[in-house]
């Protein structure tokens, strides 16, 4: 699954009301969306560790033109956010879905500048979309149909 834009993020979310998928994964459906919300709402008010600063001035940016080449990301996929909280295995799936949709709207209404992501460093509003949906992409992978 790949994502171009937000919209089709939110379509695919949508549509999990009625046939959510099979989780393949460590991490349940819900906290996927939870983990990706959490990366959105991140990109806006501040990650709550970011990796040292040589690192996001050298080996995040690189990866991340990587990964956006690609069209694609890698990375662990149960590997939580530096500093985010734990994740709910027990969270409600439409809370998770809301969270994720909510997070989206405040993020492309946002008119400033974002928040320097916690291992590429300092990103435009078009890569930090790209990232998102690359990242969301990416988990979305460890699910199957139901």
């Amino acid at each position: 699954m790949r994502f171009k834009t937000i919209d089709d993020a939110r379509r695919a979310l949508a549509a999990l009301a009625a046939q959510p998928p099979r989780a393949t994964g460590a991490w349940s459906l819900a906290q996927v969306l939870i983990h990706a919300a959490q990366s959105v709402e991140y990109s806006l008010d501040g990650f709550p560790q970011l990796k040292p600063a040589l690192f996001r001035a050298t080996v995040g940016p690189l990866a991340f033109k990587v990964f956006d080449a690609r069209g694609a990301m890698k990375h662990p996929l149960d590997q939580p956010i530096p500093g985010a909280p734990a994740l709910d295995a027990q969270a409600p799936l439409d809370q998770a879905v809301q969270r994720l949709l909510a997070a989206f709207d405040r993020f492309e209404r946002h008119p400033g500048a974002l928040q320097p992501h916690f291992a590429y460093g300092a990103l435009d509003k078009p890569a930090f979309a790209r990232a998102h949906l690359m990242h969301l992409a990416e988990h979305w992978s460890e699910f199957q149909p139901a």
